[in-house]
């Protein structure tokens, strides 16, 4: 019976060793396993981060505008040009459309991608930092795998730049036409009145043929100007820079306005030094100074004076000055005065001639050879524009 007792017990001792060793051993299976999906969590929520950080960062690096929204139009994510456009402040995510963006259109069409499914080519104008700004929308539905609403994308392309260019286009179409119509229309009216008749008529003949002329030449002056700007922005113009011996430049094309200069008795001085040398491409440059001489004469005060002078610069540049005395240029105009057949009084330009093409030369002539040219001066104060040209000695 004792025995019996003895072996009973310790039979029962080793069940609660094994119960105990089991329990252990299954904690331990629990804890490890408890560990290894923490381990996995952290893993594929770092994924995750990395991942969403890597999307954001390829998102930002978007020239598009990039909005994606939830199921109740509610700011998922935003780039940063989406950002710049709308004038996002801080984070917008979890803000509604109309909220964030403060305009109403887009959030309409957030409402109308969820029944359309998707928007493509929706031209949209904003105010961006004080200054419109035309976009092209194209919008996505989203829809999760019951078919049901999950969001839209909005994606914005910037067509700001394009119109502008558009315009200008056009601005510049209606120009060329203008300035080509009126050589023409006079060229076909002294024609026909030639062969009405006044052709028999020696006086009118030699009269009307001077007006074909004038017209004429006119015609060739535009249209070789504006081969020379076309040249000029594509980059096709060939610069054969060399040094240059500046007064000798400057002289020849006053030598070749001088009788110009006589009927407005305006005075041409030329105080450039001997041996004053800018590197350049000899043919160009002369035109630059005949432009802005012409344009001095032209402008300047009847029986005044036209300066030309030069100097050197600390860094080794080289300034050239064409100074006149008439009334100048009203600072609001002077931004444009370099554009193409921008005119501060046209009535009076087209009076004096010329192409109006002229300074818009000037500019680009001068930024091929490497510089800038500038505007000073106040209204009935004169002009002066300056050229700011390389060394004559330039690093190859």
């Amino acid at each position: 019976m004792e025995f019996a007792l003895i072996l009973l017990g310790s039979l029962c001792v080793g069940l609660a060793i094994a119960l105990i060793r089991a329990r252990a051993e299954r904690a331990a299976d629990w804890e490890r396993n408890r560990r290894e999906l923490a381990e996995q969590r952290a893993r594929r929520d770092a994924e995750f981060k990395e991942q969403t950080e890597r999307t954001s960062a390829l998102f930002d690096r978007m020239v598009e505008g990039l909005l994606v929204v939830d199921s109740v139009g509610r700011i998922r994510l935003a780039n940063k040009a989406a950002s710049a456009l709308f004038g996002l402040e801080g984070n917008a995510v979890a803000k509604t459309t109309l909220e964030a963006t403060r305009n109403h259109e887009v959030s309409a069409l957030v409402s109308r991608v969820e029944r359309e499914a998707e928007v493509l080519g929706y031209e949209l104008r904003i105010d961006s930092m004080g200054a419109p700004r035309f976009l092209q929308v194209n919008a996505l539905a989203m829809r999760g795998n019951n078919g049901a609403s999950d969001g839209a994308i909005l994606v914005f392309h910037d067509l700001t730049r394009l119109r502008q260019l558009e315009g200008v286009r056009q601005e510049f179409v209606g120009n060329v036409s203008h300035e080509l119509r009126t050589p023409l229309s006079l060229i076909k009216s002294a024609s026909e009145t030639l062969l009405d008749g006044a052709k028999d008529d020696p006086v009118a003949l030699q009269r009307f043929l001077q007006i074909i002329d004038k017209h004429a030449n006119r015609l060739a002056l535009l249209i070789d100007d504006l081969l020379l700007l076309s040249t000029l922005d594509s980059g096709g113009l060939r610069l054969n820079k060399q040094p240059l011996a500046l007064r000798n430049t400057v002289q020849d094309a006053m030598d070749d306005l001088q009788p110009r200069a006589l009927m407005r008795d305006v005075t041409l001085e030329n105080a450039i030094p001997q041996g004053f040398i800018v590197y350049a491409d000899s043919d160009r440059m002369r035109q630059v100074m005949s432009n802005l001489i012409d344009n001095a004469i032209k402008y300047g005060r009847e029986g005044g004076k036209t300066l030309v002078e030069a100097r050197t610069l600390e860094d080794g540049r080289i300034e050239v000055l064409v100074t006149d005395d008439g009334p100048g240029i009203p600072k609001d105009f002077q931004d444009r005065i370099f554009e193409r057949f921008f005119r501060v009084d046209k009535a009076r330009s087209r009076e004096q001639g010329g192409t109006g093409l002229g300074l818009a030369i000037v500019k680009h002539v001068v930024q091929a050879h490497g510089g800038e040219v500038r505007l000073e001066g106040e209204s009935g104060r004169g002009s002066t524009f300056i050229l700011n040209l390389p060394a004559p000695n330039p690093v190859r």
